[in-house]
């Protein structure tokens, strides 16, 4: 069985891999001949063409599609083309019913790029405009894609560790789990290649090294044969439903512990330009990042339709890693009661706090020249995002 799990491999892989495009007609699904957006639409009352945005703008995220991508798909929810063979979705992109007056090209990441990170197939491809690239991954390869964050979709990493509540009444944390498994023999199990806050914990002497198994493949085996023993590495928005609901020799609950609770904070999946590219498309920005604010409020107020259009595109895509409709739900439920969305600390929605930010951005310097990672030299936490195109006034109620 193929998890969203398996993501994981993808999260900080920085191979590079190129992409393909065949279709489906918006809203409908099966194969078909590819069917345009419409272009006869009226421009409402925000242009983005004429805020100097490229007729298409094209959004590179880092995974199939999933709740998690809600703002984007949000805004060509109603009139949607799906190309199969790209895996890529594209519409007329929307803003509270008006059209824009310019299209918008989401693109599949993880297995459709053939695992490249977010930044690397940027920097292979001009036509890509942003991309989800979050500010420990940018940190990470920052000496050879400058990239600046301008949106945060997501104010905590969805990232976590998961154990058996049966096995670990009493673990609450990653400190107390690393000492009932260092008191059961049992692993933490880790996607070695890709887990910089691992270091990050075994230096703050959070875990031990010795519970630590960096063999984690992606798929539930391992932690379901071990009954309860080990724990494992997840994402906080899908595996604690997945396992319940869909791995039949689990079948039941798992808790969990955030890794953003544990000081390794950064800003996943915030949407990223170039940085080279930033003063040309300052006045794209200004007029575009607002909209993308309010989609993600207007998401979460009502995702039914959005959640629809992923499971289409999931589906035609036929990538091997299954959606289904419990988890997208499960994945706006989440997000809301854990934080993973929302406004942090003021009313706000997809701001950087500075504070925050500059914290974890020592942190990270400091773990990924650990690793023997060439940071770009003179980096400073405010070089890799800007609050500039922020509505101040846009937030979650």
């Amino acid at each position: 069985m193929h998890l969203k799990s398996k993501r994981v491999a993808a999260f900080a892989s920085v191979a590079i891999a190129t992409v393909a495009l065949t279709a489906c007609s918006g809203g409908a699904s099966g194969a078909g001949e590819s069917e345009a957006p419409s272009t006869d639409l009226a421009v409402g009352s925000i242009d983005l063409a004429a805020a100097g945005c490229p007729a298409t703008i094209v959004v590179q995220t880092d995974w199939v599609p999933e709740s998690e991508h809600g703002h984007l798909y949000q805004m060509i929810a109603d009139d949607y083309t799906i190309d199969a063979e790209a895996k890529s979705v594209t519409g007329p992109l929307m803003a509270a019913g008006e059209y824009t007056g310019v299209n918008l090209e989401i693109r599949a990441g993880g297995p459709a790029v053939a695992f490249s990170g977010v930044a690397a197939t940027m920097g292979q491809d001009s036509e890509i405009t942003m991309g989800y690239v979050g500010t420990d991954a940018n940190v990470q390869t920052s000496d050879q894609f400058a990239m600046t964050a301008v949106f945060a979709p997501l104010d905590k990493s969805p990232f976590m560790a998961m154990w058996d509540p049966e096995t670990y009444p009493d673990v609450t944390d990653y400190g107390s789990l690393s000492d009932a498994l260092l008191e059961s023999g049992g692993k933490l199990r880790y996607f070695g290649a890709s887990s910089p806050y691992i270091d990050y914990m075994i230096n703050e002497g959070i875990i031990d090294p010795a519970v630590g198994d960096g063999g984690y493949d992606g798929t539930p085996a391992a932690f379901v044969a071990a009954q309860g023993k080990d724990a494992q590495q997840g994402f906080a928005s899908a595996e604690p439903y997945i396992y319940k609901n869909e791995v039949a020799d689990w079948g039941k609950d798992v808790e969990y512990a955030l890794v953003s609770d544990e000081g390794w904070d950064p800003y996943s999946s915030a949407v990223s330009v170039r940085t080279e590219e930033l003063e040309d498309l300052s006045g794209c920005l200004e007029a575009f990042v607002p909209v993308m604010q309010q989609a993600e409020v207007d998401f979460f107020a009502d995702s039914d339709a959005t959640i629809d259009l992923i499971l289409d595109a999931t589906e035609q895509y036929d990538l091997g890693y299954p959606y289904s409709q419990g988890v997208a739900e499960y994945s706006v439920e989440t997000q809301l009661a854990e934080g993973l969305a929302g406004n942090g600390e003021n009313d706000t929605i997809g701001d950087f706090d500075d504070e925050r930010a500059a914290a974890f951005f020592d942190k990270a310097v400091a773990t990924f020249e650990g690793q023997g990672t060439t940071v770009k030299e003179g980096l400073t936490a405010t070089d890799t995002y800007t609050n500039e195109f922020i509505d101040e006034s846009i937030g979650l109620e």
